[in-house]
């Protein structure tokens, strides 16, 4: 079985390769060309040049051509897909690769909408892996992954306003006032897109924050606790064990965030992301 996913995910190139998948890419772009998006190093870079521009740069969906290139290799192989897409609230990914499908005129691909991002779409990629080496067929992956999707949760909580001001989101105003007062967004992945939960005073309040979210669901201790950081590892770990401590958690792991997402939220911003319990 083919697994594919996009680079949404945060997947390096050198990860793909171990885990054996596939990547398609989401364009980032300043205004002197993409910017490369392959590696842990270049997730460093890419918040450096963030800082330095004055405008967000522009990102863009991989074409439904990226997909059918994979699609037709498998064909010749008769070797079944699947692929697990940024969520549809956030791009038009999911788009490209049902065209693609369309396209290909085979019957073996499975496309889901992971309705999900950066650390959660992470985890239902490795979950996938995880499947295949178990032997699970692509229907039995499908129908864990589907349920799955709508149990996995991400937070996180974004360290200054500015980039928010530079997407449009929220006044420039309102964005000078709350990083002098030092307010910190926290925001969650929900409906497929991001939401505002609310807003801290001081990375402290919003890491209280975050931990009052985490404390308002029945967690599935099963499966991991997934941490995320953009730019500064040193933030995530420390919030990381921080958590780790005060809930006394055995299963996690920690993951740098790229400039898919990055772009939005901006340089040292932490995340965390779990499971809840079925209903």
């Amino acid at each position: 079985m083919m697994i594919i996913t996009d680079s949404a995910s945060d997947i390096t190139e050198k990860e793909a390769e171990e885990m054996d998948i596939r990547l398609v890419w989401l364009k980032t772009k300043f205004s002197d060309g993409d910017f490369p998006m392959k590696t842990e190093e270049d997730f460093c870079r890419f918040f450096d040049k963030l800082a330095e521009e004055k405008d967000l740069p522009m990102t863009s969906q991989p074409s439904p051509e990226e997909y059918l290139e994979f699609f037709e290799e498998a064909k010749s192989k008769e070797e079944e897909v699947l692929v697990l897409t940024l969520s549809s609230g956030l791009s038009g990914t999911v788009n490209a690769a049902n065209l693609a499908k369309q396209m290909s005129e085979y019957d073996k691909i499975w496309i889901i909408d992971s309705e999900q991002a950066i650390i959660t779409q992470r985890f239902l990629v490795q979950k996938a892996v995880e499947l295949r080496k178990e032997g699970k067929t692509t229907e039995d992956i499908v129908e864990i992954l589907e349920e799955l999707k709508k149990r996995v949760t991400v937070c996180g909580m974004l360290d200054t306003l500015t980039y928010l001001r530079k997407g449009g989101r929220i006044p420039a105003a309102l964005a000078v006032v709350g990083n002098m007062l030092h307010i910190k967004p926290v925001i969650e992945l929900k409906n497929k897109t991001l939401t505002m939960l609310g807003k801290a005073r001081g990375r402290s309040g919003g890491m209280k924050y975050l931990w009052k979210e985490f404390e308002s669901y029945d967690i599935d201790r099963e499966e991991p606790v997934y941490f995320g950081y953009t730019s500064d590892r040193e933030i995530g770990e420390k919030f990381m064990m921080d958590t780790v401590e005060k809930y006394g958690l055995k299963n996690y792991k920690l993951y740098p965030v790229g400039g898919i997402i990055g772009t939005h939220v901006g340089p040292a911003c932490v995340a965390i992301s779990f499971v809840k319990k079925s209903q």
